[in-house]
């Protein structure tokens, strides 16, 4: 009988080449490239690095995370064959899970701000998530979204919530990963790590696995976006403070310490605050000089890496995270008019507003 790769005109793979596939969407997260940021590695007499995040399959960082706490959920019985995974969440962590619903084969259910990004929303939606936007109320507040995701898995036979601001499996994912993955990438030179944090596991679980390696030598850093109270936390030895103000970035920024932060942040070295100018500058200045189209946060990541540098001075290695692209906030970034609202239109060099090509 003839093969279904013959009836097709496909060819089927060779032994060798198969063993080489990477098993599915689970397989091809992580193993992300390092990036060197030519610009402002020359400008600072520094290497100053990000890990290319955006190129994971679900197309952030939060990937990591996501098939993390799946997996670890699975280990300890949590989780049994067509189960369901409910979780909170502003938007790319959701996308991740959504994509490791599907290839794992569990339904996936989200509450998430009804502020977010209608791409992400209508993406949620097409990766097949059943998709609960609900209004934004504090942390505090019975009804926030992770509250409701709670209680919606709790009524559920064989569903999990994922918890991912204070499961430390998501710290761990980054733990057994993306730590090791820069420190090979580097060679073991990396003399300081820095990243903004949501929910922390990507600066908790790859800073420790830095400072563990590196027997205390690499620098672990903060970065902060306005409206968070973390940089005012690590600068005050501990004092969280009311929180007030807003960004423009979506996912990062705290108001509390989350468990996975809290297993980390007695440790790290210090902190910045990247005003939204600032990130909408480098934004624009990385897509002109790098060739690179990245969201909000990695922007404001390379910010906070090259303000490091410049504090360490020339000859340092300094890694960040470019954790997801543009392209989930398109519609508002390269908006003119948005901008405007925002008050930061006069943020972009007259010379780089021609990208901004949306009305």
């Amino acid at each position: 009988m003839m093969s279904a790769a013959l009836r097709t005109g496909t060819k089927p793979l060779s032994r060798a080449f198969s063993s080489r596939a990477v098993d599915g969407f689970v397989g091809a997260v992580g193993n992300t490239p390092l990036i060197y940021l030519k610009k402002w590695s020359e400008k600072t007499g520094c290497t100053i690095v990000g890990k290319g995040e955006f190129q994971n399959p679900g197309g952030s960082v939060k990937d990591r995370a996501a098939l993390g706490i799946v997996q670890d959920a699975e280990a300890r019985g949590l989780l049994k064959p067509g189960g369901t995974v409910v979780e909170g969440t502003a938007g790319n962590t959701g996308i991740g899970l959504a994509h490791v619903c599907r290839a794992r084969g569990y339904k996936c259910v989200i509450f998430m701000p009804n502020t977010q990004s209608q791409e992400k929303i209508d993406l949620l939606r097409m990766l097949g998530a059943e998709v609960h936007p609900v209004p934004a109320v504090a942390y505090e507040n019975p009804a926030n979204y992770n509250h409701q995701a709670r209680d919606y898995a709790a009524n559920l036979p064989n569903a999990i919530w994922t918890d991912q601001f204070d499961n430390t499996a998501n710290a761990n994912a980054h733990y057994a990963t993306t730590g090791p993955e820069i420190w090979e990438q580097t060679e073991g030179k990396v003399d300081a790590f820095i990243c903004a944090t949501g929910t922390g596991g990507t600066l908790a679980g790859t800073g420790k696995f830095l400072k563990e390696k590196s027997k205390g030598k690499t620098q672990i850093w903060l970065a902060d976006p306005p409206g968070s109270v973390l940089q005012s936390y690590i600068a005050s030895g501990g004092k969280l403070k009311e929180r007030s103000g807003s960004s423009i970035t979506e996912g990062i920024g705290q108001g509390r310490i989350t468990q996975n932060l809290g297993t980390l942040v007695k440790d790290l070295d210090g902190a910045f605050t990247v005003p939204d100018d600032k990130s909408i500058h480098m934004l624009y200045d990385l897509l002109d000089n790098e060739g690179l189209y990245l969201g909000a946060s990695s922007a404001l990541n390379v910010v906070a890496a090259v303000e490091l540098a410049q504090k360490l001075g020339p000859g340092h290695t300094v890694a960040t995270i470019l954790c997801d692209g543009a392209y989930r906030y398109q519609s508002r970034l390269f908006s003119k008019k948005w901008l405007e609202a925002k008050g930061l239109q006069d943020a972009i060099p007259d010379h780089l507003k021609k990208y901004a090509v949306l009305d």
